[in-house]
């Protein structure tokens, strides 16, 4: 459910939220209430608008991920970051806790995805296969644990389920990701994925933005490895200082 304090950035083009695991983004057959009829709500009392709200879904990420959303207040930024997204102009950024440690521990990612309509499930292949699309990422290991490792997947392609499947293929499910090969569920239904960071130049302002999302503060696990990935941050800034 939308919270106004999950805003992570807004103006009079763009708003940017951190979703919760289990919230949907867009209205699904399910009929259950979206991000984006909840937050068009939310701005309508908020500023007081007589007529309907415009809000622009830019992408989307599954129900099960939680992190940065980002959406469109006017349509001409829709437009633009639209083609944005067509041409690769949207950087984003996912931290993933998986199963197992990459072999290697970082590098790039390519296989083919073939999703499946009726499991809602993609499968991952190292050749093409039939209508199967490219898939490629980036992916950088940032802290090992003694049970889970966290992973930076930057995103080349945006194929249905591309991280979760990928990751699967080479060994390394994500942490409650029953449907890719997690031995067991988190308690909340969740899995661990979340989209860390969205970059853009601003479509209207011409700007540069960055909007990093917090990790979700209920969960120790996240908050241990937040905190590790931002003391080897400082570190290595520190050490290329001397």
């Amino acid at each position: 459910m939308f919270d106004p304090n999950d805003i992570l950035y807004e103006d009079n083009h763009l708003l940017v939220v951190n979703k919760h695991a289990g919230d949907l983004v867009q209205p699904d057959p399910s009929g259950e209430s979206a991000l984006e009829d909840q937050i068009k709500a939310f701005i309508k009392r908020r500023d007081a608008k007589p007529g309907a709200v415009f809000l622009g879904v830019v992408h989307r990420i599954d129900r099960p991920v939680s992190g940065a959303v980002l959406f469109a207040k006017t349509s001409k930024a829709l437009v633009r970051l639209n083609e944005m997204i067509r041409e690769g102009r949207i950087r984003k950024t996912y931290w993933a806790l998986t199963e197992r440690t990459p072999d290697p521990e970082s590098g790039e990612l390519l296989h083919y995805i073939l999703r499946d309509g009726r499991t809602n499930r993609s499968r991952a292949f190292d050749a093409p296969k039939g209508d199967a699309k490219q898939a490629r990422l980036r992916y950088a290991t940032l802290g090992v644990g003694t049970r889970y490792t966290l992973v930076e997947v930057e995103l080349i392609t945006g194929r249905h389920h591309q991280i979760r499947a990928q990751l699967s293929k080479i060994g390394c499910p994500i942490r409650g990701d029953l449907k890719y090969g997690a031995p067991r569920s988190n308690r909340d239904g969740s899995i661990s994925l979340h989209a860390r960071s969205i970059e853009f130049v601003h479509p209207v302002r011409r700007s540069p933005v960055l909007i990093t999302a917090p990790v979700p503060p209920q969960d120790n696990l996240w908050k241990y490895f937040e905190q590790t990935a931002g003391q080897q941050q400082s570190s290595s800034i520190g050490g290329n200082g001397l």
